[in-house]
């Protein structure tokens, strides 16, 4: 019994560990970093293999089956928890404010995040957009500073892979 549930938990922290880096090389190649893209799926699929050795030799334990979908489960939140920290890549901010466009654009630029403002149009009139592309470690950072200024300015958030030039406060 205790080898039955041993086994278990090997898988599970097998699949922990394929499941997490999968989800890297996810982010990875999403970023269009194939090299480190490729490095990180050897090591996926060589975990995983190895996993799915063990349990084709050891089929007769039910155990197994709650050890894998556990290490699953598992490696999916490691991993993304793991992404979050690191923050591969970059992100683009659009920040709309009704009155504290160059304040918010000041303050980011005292932080050294570059900033630009572009003129808009809304129903209610003349706005300013403020376009910020920033590292993604950075977003919860330039998030806080923005809405220390104006808790309710609109702002979004998307993926953004810089094609060239140059990011200020890239430098960071």
């Amino acid at each position: 019994m205790i080898e039955s549930i041993l086994g278990a938990l090997l898988i599970m922290i097998m699949r922990i560990g394929d499941v997490t880096i999968g989800t890297m090389r996810t982010i990875l190649v999403v970023q269009g970093k194939k090299y480190y893209a490729g490095f990180a799926g050897f090591f996926e699929v060589l975990i995983w293999i190895t996993c799915m050795r063990y349990i084709v030799q050891h089929m007769d334990h039910t155990v197994n089956l709650v050890g894998y979908a556990s290490g699953f489960a598992l490696g999916n939140i490691l991993g993304i928890t793991l992404e979050q920290k690191i923050g591969i890549g970059f992100v683009q901010l659009n920040v709309i404010s009704r009155y504290c466009t160059d304040k918010i654009a000041d303050v980011l630029r005292q932080s050294r995040f570059g900033v630009t403002i572009l003129p808009g149009e809304g129903g209610a009139g003349g706005i300013a957009i403020l376009v910020i592309v920033i590292r993604r470690k950075n977003q919860k950072d330039v998030v806080n500073l923005i809405e220390r200024v104006d808790p309710k300015a609109f702002i979004t958030i998307q993926p953004s892979v810089p094609y060239r030039g140059f990011i200020h406060g890239s430098r960071k």
